[in-house]
């Protein structure tokens, strides 16, 4: 019956939802009760179950990461925490980008246009010194270029500009942003 009825279909395959079973425990006993200095215990945890973390990147334990095996983060890289980071599809975290409290990043959405609202995902790739500010959300497919800031609350709807600041919803560009590449 499940196999005939598009509403009963598993959208992630068994090996998929065992893999965040274990990966729900791990987050459970040992990621979110750890306490918040203890980003290099984060770190390997995340590791463990697949991520690419660059290095002194900070992930506090409120934080919430839906599949560490679809994380890429270059160094620096700060995600707070109440942070949700929704990743059926590889999200790409440039350096110095910081995902502040409640921001939301949400790689995937339903097909309205099947039966069962199909489940479909695409990557989102948020550039160097970007900021997604707390509440912000960021849609599926996005790219967020190279210094750009998302303001509180604002919703990413299209790519976002390098070295832009956007605000509301949906996120409009407000004014640019002093460029620069902290090399040091």
């Amino acid at each position: 019956m499940a196999r005939s009825d598009p509403y009963l279909r598993a959208s992630f395959s068994l090996q998929n939802r065992g893999l965040r079973a274990v990966w729900g425990l791990t987050y459970l006993l040992l990621f979110f009760p750890s306490p918040r200095p203890f980003h290099t215990w984060r770190a390997f945890l995340l590791r463990l179950f697949g991520a690419r973390l660059g290095p002194k990147c900070r992930i506090y334990p409120r934080a919430t990461i839906w599949a560490p095996w679809n994380l890429v983060c270059a160094d620096a890289v700060v995600v707070a925490n109440g942070a949700i980071i929704y990743n059926p599809a590889i999200v790409e975290i440039g350096s110095h980008a910081v995902i502040s409290q409640q921001a939301y990043v949400c790689g995937a959405t339903h097909d309205l246009d099947t039966p069962g609202f199909r489940l479909i995902s695409d990557r989102i790739k948020i550039g160097r010194y970007a900021w997604l500010c707390a509440r912000s959300t960021l849609q599926m497919g996005i790219i967020v270029g190279d210094g750009a800031v998302l303001g509180l609350g604002a919703v990413a709807t299209r790519n976002l500009d390098p070295w832009t600041i956007y605000a509301g919803i949906p996120a409009k560009a407000i004014r640019s942003r002093k460029q620069f590449d902290a090399q040091a």
